[in-house]
């Protein structure tokens, strides 16, 4: 979800780069995310994938998954 400022910044940067909204995403989350797993970095395990997750797991995502890595942060 996108706040409605946001999303008129991330259209209007599409059109006037004269490219689809996603690739402007994409582009944006490569930038701040780090490097490919695999150097060095395991995957995370993804909370409640599949049926039977908490009510309400994915409007809460954000806290679960900020949870898992402070827990992993901890463990080094």
């Amino acid at each position: 979800m996108l706040s409605d400022e946001l999303d008129a910044r991330l259209r209007f940067e599409a059109r006037r780069r004269g490219v689809g909204i996603a690739e402007v995403v994409r582009e944006a989350v490569e930038q701040h995310l780090p490097g490919p797993i695999g150097e060095g970095r395991a995957p995370l395990s993804f909370f409640a994938i599949g049926e039977g997750g908490p009510p309400g797991a994915s409007e809460r995502v954000d806290e679960y998954v900020g949870k898992a890595l402070r827990k992993k942060t901890r463990r080094r």
